[in-house]
């Protein structure tokens, strides 16, 4: 190392000796600060001592911090075994309570398969009747069918399958007598409820095939789509979109005798506008057609579990709209939705009322009943059509935007597919 001047190297050793030299001061520290030859030692030293209380006050602020961040750690540790404690207390009166104790414990009510309380059970049961009902349903559909084409292997199927519905309704009728006699524990409840879902399931799947079998025998628009229950899962998507359009004709067949309300026979909605066209009667309500969230009502007279044939027509100029029923006209108005186009790019539901797009369904406003060649025109129908389509006309036109066709519809959640002529029904 070079050697600097004389004065620079004295400096810092009468720093260093400078404290030594009171004795009368106790305990000392040695600070060694470098000052330059011409450098004011005074400044230098009053500089090295702030810079020590600057470190000490430093130092006390991050022994605060870190007690404060071990106190915070210390209630973590606290609540997180209360929690567990509860936890654990919970799934241990989840596992040995029986059904029925324990129901004045707010939020902890149990609801699986092998423990089921006494209302739960009483709704499956009404569920597994009402399954058992539309079976019946499709099997009389199926009668219908094989009475037209007569197959000895049909109807030795369709025997087989009301022999079948026969004996779940026995099981049923049984587990009712059981459970108002409270004879049925939770685990042979689980256990019979296991066997009757298990004769459901494949009982469905033999009528499945069978109305495969039907389907290949029919013409891809003589179909009908049947919503048993009212559900918010049970549905159909018309796999095409609508164009932004400024003028519409809507028709139908539709039967239904669900109450209080049929429910949404369609509905269409886009990014933005959940209700840009839906037909919908809920509850004592009259039949509506709501476009843009604007609403008309409708005058039909069609909840009598009879096939109807209706139609709306509407133009966005002037908002006009006219509905049809079997053929005539029963109502019309205007400044329904003036000047506002049917927005493209949606998407168009079949037994649902959407509240978010392509979802957001309500059990409560689901369509019960039956539904068969719906189509739908980007222009006002005329009287004149409307009446053919209604008396089955070999003129009739199918829907230039929408046309009721197999291929066109997706369905979920059990509604089913049928044959469907129009003008026998009426017959």
């Amino acid at each position: 190392m070079a050697a600097g001047p004389p004065g620079s190297r004295l400096l810092p050793l009468l720093l260093l000796l400078g404290p030594a030299l009171g004795q009368g001061l106790g305990q000392t520290r040695f600070i060694c600060t470098s000052v330059p030859l011409d450098g004011d030692v005074c400044a230098a030293s009053a500089l090295g001592t702030g810079s020590a209380e600057e470190l000490k006050g430093t130092v006390l602020q991050l022994r605060e911090t870190v007690l404060q961040q071990k106190e915070t750690i210390m209630n973590q540790k606290e609540t997180i075994r209360e929690l567990t404690a509860k936890l654990g207390r919970c799934e241990s009166q989840s596992v040995l309570e029986p059904p029925g104790e324990g129901k004045g414990r707010k939020g902890f009510s149990k609801n699986t398969m092998g423990d089921l309380s006494r209302p739960a059970a009483a709704e499956t049961l009404s569920q597994l009747g009402q399954t058992l009902q539309s079976l019946k349903t499709r099997l009389e559909n199926l009668e219908q069918f094989s009475r037209m084409n007569s197959s000895s292997q049909t109807n030795n199927l369709k025997d087989i399958l009301q022999n079948k519905i026969d004996d779940l309704e026995k099981q049923v009728l049984s587990r009712v007598n059981s459970l108002e006699e409270g004879k049925l524990s939770p685990r042979n409840e689980s256990e019979e409820r296991g066997k009757i879902e298990s004769t459901l399931t494949s009982l469905h799947q033999r009528i499945s095939d069978l109305e495969k079998g039907q389907k290949d025998n029919r013409p891809p628009d003589r179909f009908q789509l049947t919503f048993h229950l009212r559900t918010n899962y049970m549905y159909a998507k018309v796999k095409k979109s609508l164009p932004e359009m400024y003028a519409f004709s809507i028709c139908m067949w539709i039967k239904s005798s669900a109450s209080p309300g049929m429910g949404t026979p369609f509905s269409y909605a886009v990014p933005g506008q959940a209700n840009e066209l839906v037909l919908i009667e809920w509850g004592n309500n009259p039949m509506e057609i709501l476009i843009n969230d604007k609403v008309a009502k409708l005058p039909f007279a069609i909840n009598d579990g009879k096939w109807h044939h209706i139609c709306v027509t509407w133009t966005t100029r002037d908002g006009v709209w006219e509905a049809y029923q079997d053929g005539t006209q029963t109502g019309n108005g205007e400044n329904l939705a003036p000047y506002h186009p049917i927005k493209p790019q949606g998407v168009l539901v079949l037994g649902q009322e959407q509240d978010t797009l392509g979802g957001g369904f309500d059990a409560t406003q689901a369509f019960v009943g039956e539904l068969a060649h719906f189509n739908v025109w980007d222009r006002k129908l005329s009287p004149g059509e409307v009446y053919g389509l209604a008396t089955c006309s070999s003129k009739a036109l199918a829907g230039n935007v929408i046309a009721w066709a197999e291929a066109n519809i997706d369905i979920y959640g059990g509604a089913t597919k049928w044959t469907f002529e129009a003008c026998r029904q009426l017959n």
